[in-house]
């Protein structure tokens, strides 16, 4: 097993045992492709949603937010092209009657090729030192330039194929890289064929297609068919941006890689309405804004563009901001150019007029939009992946003595700080830290907790990513103190109970993150 293999196991491992991200349903095996979060875990999910929504909706002057129904009418999805084109190529294995989306046993291919490449740099990076310039070596390195050239024409013909709905290309494609099936290494495919990702149920106890309803794959459509309500409503003027948060559903055959593809998820949506022939400038903005949403929590050289060479059919423009997961670079987040298609395709199919009247050229058109897309369990795992270390414990000389540490930034930790009595049988300390407790936990997430030793309670903070853990001890009934031990640093202070609050609610706020942007 490789180490990024070792490295993701230890992390799915990590989320289940400290209440983080379950299987769902697992009394009864468990449902594929499909988890619930714990008690951690959706503390955690709160935060990211939050850090999300307030950077995008509460500090914007010009955007504001929705929250729409699951179940729309189907003929919204008629219009957004759902029901005609939202397929994904699947091909099946003749031998181990296994299935497989076609693209991604491409894309698998490729991470091979760029694994070799990979393993050309770290050599070269231990060969050079502090002295390696990455970016020259992948410029001039033969073997990683002839591996890179593989890989882009791969990619190319691959998006073609994709483009032109070429299923035929695409098997093609398949059979000359003499792709293998990875459970059997078998070559036997069935032909390409595509597949429709939507889930539909039907509407009350009507039958057929005249009752048939679909769970939304994407929280977008809800958006757009309630543009003109949100405008005039709000009486905003263009540019402006509508955002959301929602479930969408996606009947997904191959769903893998824990909770970063599921059936079952979350999106974290904006549409930002722009007057028609300004859409690249904008298109050009919420990029760098974007990024640097990410960037404060993760370091530059885990993320990176990716332009698309398969535009959807709504799209001018489209970019994926990718983030190094365990398992490799893969989407993070999307940003595209989805010109007038959406709210032209309802207007038309409506028949009802969606416009907006510009006061400025004192005519009327329809909007083009500019969306960022991100998943929001997606975040969740590229957060706990940048979060997670096995580190030797600071001011410790012997190097075995480690500890698992979740290094979240203190306004996204699911506990924000544990009180910790010294004795949990004696009445006095259980006494004075239920007081503290009390005092602290209207405005800061704390934890109470007695069910170990001092050293134990300590790891297991340590290990949800509390930033702060509070002692109360002897001494505490005597000075009204408690002692304030910090999460990465290890350094204890003693601070007045009476101070608590104020010392460390702008540690733990969320608009110190907020302030990084």
């Amino acid at each position: 097993m490789s180490g990024q293999d070792q490295n993701f196991k230890n992390l799915v491992a990590h989320c289940k045992e400290y209440g983080f991200i379950y299987q769902s349903s697992e009394v009864y095996d468990g449902l594929a492709a499909v988890y619930d979060y714990g008690p951690n875990g959706v503390l955690l999910k709160n935060s990211i949603k939050e850090y999300w929504w307030k950077s995008m909706v509460q500090m914007q002057e010009n955007i504001v937010g929705i929250d729409s129904a699951i179940f729309m009418h189907p003929k919204t999805w008629k219009a957004s092209g759902h029901v005609d084109a939202f397929n994904d190529p699947l091909i099946d294995n003749k031998d181990s009657k296994k299935r497989y989306r076609a693209d991604q046993l491409v894309e698998g291919y490729c991470e091979k090729i760029e694994k070799k490449i990979n393993k050309e740099v770290d050599k070269a990076q231990k060969r050079f030192g502090d002295a390696f310039d990455k970016v020259q070596f992948l410029a001039t390195n033969e073997r990683c330039v002839k591996n890179q050239e593989k890989i882009d024409t791969i990619m190319k013909r691959m998006a073609d194929a994709m483009t032109a709905d070429d299923m035929v290309a695409l098997k093609d494609l398949i059979v000359e890289l003499e792709i293998a099936d990875p459970e059997n290494g078998s070559k036997n495919w069935t032909d390409v064929r595509q597949f429709n990702l939507m889930f539909n149920t039907q509407l009350g106890n009507i039958s057929g297609e005249e009752g048939k309803l679909y769970l939304r794959p994407e929280t977008a459509q809800g958006i757009f068919v309630n543009f003109l309500n949100v405008q005039k409503t709000t009486r905003q003027k263009l540019p402006f941006g509508i955002a959301q948060i929602g479930k969408a559903f996606r009947n997904e055959i191959v769903a893998r890689q824990f909770i970063f593809r599921m059936r079952e998820f979350e999106q974290m949506e904006m549409q930002f309405f722009v007057q028609p022939g300004t859409q690249k400038e904008w298109y050009d903005y919420w990029k760098k804004t974007r990024l640097n949403w990410h960037q404060v929590l993760h370091a530059a050289e885990k993320l990176r563009w990716h332009d698309h060479d398969n535009l959807a059919h709504y799209a001018d423009a489209a970019v994926d901001i990718e983030f190094q997961f365990p398992f490799g670079f893969r989407e993070l987040e999307g940003i595209h150019s989805r010109t007038d298609f959406d709210l032209k395709a309802h207007q038309e199919l409506s028949g009802r007029k969606i416009q907006y009247f510009d006061p400025k050229t004192n005519e009327s058109y329809v909007p083009f939009v500019v969306e960022t897309s991100i998943g929001l369990d997606r975040m969740f795992l590229a957060t706990m992946a940048t979060a997670l270390v096995n580190e030797q414990v600071p001011g410790q000389d012997d190097p075995n003595n480690t500890r698992d540490v979740l290094k979240l930034h203190p306004a996204l930790s699911p506990i924000k700080c544990a009180i910790l009595p010294l004795k949990k049988n004696d009445e006095n300390i259980v006494a004075k830290a239920k007081e503290v407790f009390n005092a602290l936990k209207g405005s800061i997430q704390c934890m109470y907790d007695d069910t170990g030793s001092i050293g134990k309670l300590y790891r297991r903070q340590d290990a949800i990513g509390t930033p702060f853990c509070l002692t109360i001890d002897f001494d505490s009934l005597e000075d009204n103190c408690v002692t304030v031990r910090d999460r990465d640093t290890l350094v204890q202070e003693r601070i007045p109970i009476a101070e608590l609050r104020a010392k460390l609610l702008p540690r733990v706020d969320m608009g110190g993150l907020l302030a990084k942007l």
